[in-house]
């Protein structure tokens, strides 16, 4: 396995890992804007996945053109 496909598998990991951990944001407060904890913290999550699946994405692709 190479390098960069073990990090595109580590930057896979990290959000489900982080969904894992209920506690971590199984909460009312604090509020942003009216909406509870739980949802604005999905909300970041979306964008946190998006960026690292897209950076995993990138690192295999990069693997691919190279061999």
């Amino acid at each position: 396995m190479k390098t960069n496909e073990i990090i595109a598998a580590v930057l896979i990991i990290i959000p489900f890992v982080i969904y894992m951990i209920i506690p971590l944001y199984n909460f009312d407060a604090p509020e942003l804007l009216g909406f509870p904890f739980f949802y604005w913290f999905q909300t970041v999550m979306l964008v946190v996945c998006a960026i690292l699946f897209g950076i995993a994405a990138y690192l295999i692709d990069i693997d691919e053109v190279s061999a």
